[in-house]
């Protein structure tokens, strides 16, 4: 329970109305993307400046209350799930871009910009932000920094931390801290590096310097479907071996491509599983690379490839893989989603021995492999949304992971357990403790495994 003295201090902080303490209005604010875990903050406040946060931040210690930052609420770690009783700090109220450097290649945001609309506003001088994860469209530039966000592209260009040069953070007693900053390579220790990925238990990230790219000079991208994941998975691990180094390469499978048809209205086949590939650079490079690629697939058994007839083509097959995670909710009311990690040549025999451990429990699966970070992600899903077999999904997914941890380890995007939810960092500083880390799978990637 939130001490009336508390409330009335964070209300004259920020603003009697941006601050919550109803629990209607708590309800809201209860999980993030992962929504099979909840808790009800005690007070939600939304500052709208670095100097707002540092006085809540304030107020929560005075009071030994712990926090917990979130941005838009869109990720799947259980990153902004709150602590019972806590200080919710949403930043969606900051969200002004504060400078933008074409010349040297930077752009200094507030958390809440929505990570697409960072290029959308750089789109007319030719350059973008490369981090492109599926809920780019609604997702926040503080969240993407927050869980180390990747997206399809991020083979070729990297997470988030490769192109966050500096950050602003309110620490947990309240003080503002600058690290890093508007260069490639800043003097001393790489904290920013350790910031991008904490999920928000060394501070709240109140600005962001970000590394933008110029465009590139030509994109080809090509669509091809297979008679199942086997075949697909191997002309992915042929096209890495042959040295290939593409922008994006995406995997989906049958019932993947049924959800995304059902969703967005791309004309795709009914097949088994379907590649979606992209190579950018320069044109020379592109032309070449590309056709080697569409000959391996082929030699890989791909039935048909696709290449966009225009760039609105290209963009409606981007967004119908993006979609993927959305669009099972059109035919299943629950489902559970796991990610795993396998090695290059590994990745056709995960996805086969996880759909084997999934179809035991679940009357539904689908699985998407993103090359990027070599992650085979499963969503076993019930038809019917009674208590038996609403538990089905989650025993069979956890289950799943285990074929793939054995070849691989976890997934880095996917590490954060909610259902071991450390302290944040404002509660282990009232209680002078140190944050443990976040789950076993995490202390295991820490470890090499």
């Amino acid at each position: 329970m939130i001490p009336d003295a508390a409330i009335r201090s964070l209300r004259a902080a920020v603003g009697e109305r941006n601050c919550f303490s109803e629990p209607e209005e708590l309800r809201t604010y209860e999980c993030d993307g992962l929504t099979s875990f909840k808790a009800t903050p005690g007070v939600v406040v939304l500052p709208g400046s670095t100097e707002q946060v540092a006085e809540v931040v304030k107020i929560a210690r005075a009071h030994g209350l712990p926090v917990v930052p979130r941005g838009a609420g869109t990720g799947l770690s259980g990153g902004a799930l709150p602590v019972p009783g806590c200080v919710l700090v949403g930043l969606s109220r900051m969200k002004r871009v504060l400078q933008v450097d074409l010349d040297n290649a930077w752009m200094r945001v507030e958390p809440g910009v929505v990570n697409l609309d960072v290029s959308r506003k750089l789109a007319p001088q030719g350059y973008y932000y490369a981090p492109d994860p599926s809920s780019q469209s609604v997702c926040t530039i503080g969240g993407n920094v927050a869980e180390n966000s990747g997206g399809a592209h991020c083979l070729k260009y990297g997470f988030t931390v490769n192109h966050v040069l500096g950050a602003r953070v309110v620490l947990g007693d309240g003080s503002i801290a600058d690290l890093g900053g508007p260069v490639l390579d800043a003097p001393g220790y790489d904290l920013t590096g350790a910031l991008v990925g904490s999920e928000g238990t060394l501070g709240i990230v109140t600005e962001v310097v970000l590394r933008i790219l110029r465009k590139p000079e030509a994109t080809r991208t090509f669509f091809a479907t297979f008679p199942s994941t086997d075949e697909a998975g191997n002309a992915v691990s042929r096209i890495i071996a042959a040295g290939i180094v593409p922008a994006a390469i995406e995997m989906m499978d049958r019932l993947a491509i049924v959800a995304i048809k059902a969703a967005t209205g791309v004309d795709w086949p009914d097949v088994g599983a379907a590649l979606l590939m992209d190579v950018d650079g320069c044109a020379a490079e592109v032309e070449h690379t590309a056709q080697e690629a569409v000959r391996i697939a082929e030699q890989a058994g791909a039935l048909m490839v696709r290449v966009p007839r225009d760039e609105a083509e290209r963009q409606t097959m981007w967004k119908g893989r993006k979609s993927a995670f959305a669009a099972v909710g059109r035919i299943s009311p629950n489902y559970m989603v796991q990610d795993g990690s396998s090695r290059d040549r590994s990745s056709p025999r995960c996805c086969a021995r996880s759909k084997s451990c999934v179809r035991r429990r679940a009357s539904a699966w689908r699985t998407s492999f993103t090359r990027a970070t070599g992650t085979c992600t499963r969503s076993s899903s019930t038809t019917r949304a009674s208590p038996g077999r609403k538990s089905w999904p989650r025993r069979s997914a956890g289950k799943s992971c285990a074929p793939a941890s054995a070849w691989a380890g976890p997934s880095p995007a996917s590490t954060a357990s909610a259902r071991t939810r450390r302290p944040t960092w404002a509660s282990c500083s009232a209680r002078r403790t140190s944050p443990p880390w976040r789950s076993s799978a995490a202390r295991s990637i820490r470890k090499g495994g």
